[in-house]
């Protein structure tokens, strides 16, 4: 659906190149939600906008739907921009125009006619759950309503990708939680290809089904967003990570363990089998949980679990090593002398 090949973006600042994007290639499929994810200034904002090419890139290729953007003449591009919507940070709403006149906004651009336009705001504002603010402005709004407006009017056209410049960072988690669900009820309803960028993981756990890490203009992972959930191979990737799934044991409580502190992740399937307890009914030793959850990812459970494992020296060996062929993912965190 999207074909990102080699695409590089550079700005000129006191006589020198900034390359903001550098190299980037890139598969986006049709129909899925594809999350960017990176830190403030790892490029991912230049990328997206070179996406629809609000930013012309300075090398590389776009193919949306087969067209190569980057080499479309003006009007060809502004007719191929209609199906490509975007939804903004801070909405980008105009104060002075309705709700129903802010979403009309690009469909008199593209010069619909009047009834057209009436059905289509109407059908828009009903899918977004603001049928009864079309009258109402954008100062009468909260920050939800007014991401749901730019929504409706990123749908105005009947795009077939959907760009989010960080579109839930200037909402409360609550909010944030209600406008994922929203994007991901559209996706499924319309076939809607959407491509997101965060600086928040929680945000590509809810609703994204693969993803790409940024850093210094350049992707350094990409993947299924269970697979690099479950096994992160950069150390930036990791960091991210640890902000949604995160196991600190202070370490007073760690000293006054006296048994082996293990961590062991349980993915797919194996999170719904009962492997702590076959290690306890096989093996002669006892175990304390310290710390633990399941995650659900993609409808997929991870578990990560913090233990003590206490007993004799070959049992304890035993059992960490019967954990390991189960689970495939243990790692000691502190062993015994």
């Amino acid at each position: 659906m999207i074909e990102i090949q080699q695409l590089t973006k550079e700005y000129k600042s006191n006589r020198t190149n900034i390359r903001a994007v550098n190299d980037v290639s890139l598969s986006i499929k049709k129909g899925e939600i594809f999350g960017i994810v990176g830190y403030s200034g790892a490029g991912k904002s230049s990328l997206l906008r070179c996406l629809n090419l609000l930013e012309k890139p300075t090398s590389g290729k776009v193919l949306v739907d087969g067209v190569e953007l980057t080499s479309l003449k003006a009007k060809e591009l502004r007719k191929a921009r209609q199906k490509i919507g975007m939804i903004f940070q801070h909405f980008h709403l105009v104060s002075s125009k309705t709700v129903a006149e802010n979403v009309a906004f690009s469909l008199k651009a593209a010069e619909e006619g009047k009834t057209k336009i009436k059905s289509r705001v109407e059908e828009l504002l009903k899918l977004v759950g603001l049928l009864d603010k079309k009258n109402d402005y954008p100062s009468q709004l909260s920050g939800g309503q007014k991401q749901r407006v730019g929504i409706a009017r990123a749908l105005a056209n009947n795009p077939t990708v959907l760009l989010c410049d960080e579109a839930t960072s200037a909402l409360d988690p609550s909010t944030t939680k209600t406008i994922l669900q929203l994007l991901k009820e559209i996706n499924q309803k319309l076939n809607l290809t959407i491509v997101l960028i965060t600086h928040e993981m929680e945000v590509v756990k809810e609703i994204c089904d693969r993803m790409a890490v940024m850093q210094d203009g350049r992707v350094v992972e990409e993947g299924s967003v269970y697979d690099i959930f479950s096994a992160p191979k950069q150390p930036l990737t990791k960091r991210f990570i640890e902000t949604v799934l995160k196991f600190d044991i202070p370490k007073n409580v760690l000293e006054r363990r006296e048994g082996e502190i293990i961590k062991i992740q349980f993915r797919g399937s194996i999170a719904e089998e009962a492997v702590v307890s076959d290690v306890f009914q096989k093996f002669k030793v006892k175990g304390n949980i310290l710390h633990g959850k399941i995650e659900y990812i993609q409808d997929i459970p991870l578990g990560i679990f913090v233990m003590e494992i206490t007993g004799e020296p070959s049992e304890i060996k035993a059992a960490i090593e019967f954990i390991k062929v189960r689970t495939q993912s243990l790692e000691v965190l502190r062993g015994v002398a």
